[in-house]
């Protein structure tokens, strides 16, 4: 693929899409998790991360799974900065 072909606007649009939807499920459950024990929070969040990344790494080699890999990245770590910043603010 060249440049010329690569769908910026609709891929942008895909990868926000799915960075929004990623984090706002990750901010509800670890939120949610964090009620019970922060520690069952910290761990679920790395295993979860740690069992889908050699997959999802492999989806950026595809033309379209790319977005969604770019989206899911970018939601997981603006998710965690929203944790992060809940657990020490409240």
């Amino acid at each position: 693929m060249t440049d010329e072909s690569t769908p910026w606007a609709m891929g942008l649009t895909v990868a926000a899409f799915v960075a929004a939807v990623t984090a706002a499920a990750i901010v509800v459950l670890s939120v949610g998790l964090m009620k019970v024990h922060p520690l069952l929070a910290i761990g679920l969040n790395l295993v979860a991360v740690g069992g889908l990344t050699p997959t999802v790494w492999e989806w950026r080699k595809r033309p379209v799974w790319r977005w969604f890999v770019l989206g899911a990245a970018v939601g997981v770590a603006c998710s965690w900065v929203a944790v992060l910043a809940i657990a020490l603010g409240g």
